[in-house]
């Protein structure tokens, strides 16, 4: 099981601002932040994505957000897109993956690609196929 996950980044303001409006439109806020450099993201009460200042990682990494629904995904590309995230693939169905399977992909500012996912049917919020 997971716990939480750090990344580096070679922009931390620039980083920040790019995260603080793709993982706000999830739910996801700051929840802890030490110096000017490393923060960490979550929703409340614990920070399970962190990001701090460095080179940024050779290779890019791939992190998927879980989200309740479809709407939260694409809520999650629309910021991201406007806070300066570039498109790696819209938001929309991948029955490759999982016949409910709606995710949406952005590069943040390093290059990191950065998906929400959402896995519920398209009925009602919280029903389950």
């Amino acid at each position: 099981m997971i716990d939480h996950l750090s990344i580096s980044v070679s922009n931390f303001a620039r980083s920040k601002a790019f995260y603080e409006a793709a993982l706000g439109a999830i739910g996801y806020c700051v929840l802890r932040e030490f110096g000017s450099d490393v923060a960490g993201f979550g929703v409340p009460p614990k920070p399970d994505f962190w990001i701090r200042a460095d080179q940024a990682n050779i290779s890019p990494v791939h992190v998927a957000f879980g989200v309740d629904s479809r709407e939260h995904v694409d809520a999650f590309y629309a910021a991201a897109i406007a806070a300066g995230g570039r498109d790696n693939g819209a938001p929309g169905l991948r029955p490759h993956y999982h016949p409910d399977y709606y995710g949406a992909f952005v590069f943040d500012p390093d290059g990191h690609n950065i998906e929400a996912v959402c896995r519920r049917s398209s009925g009602s919020f919280g029903e389950m196929k």
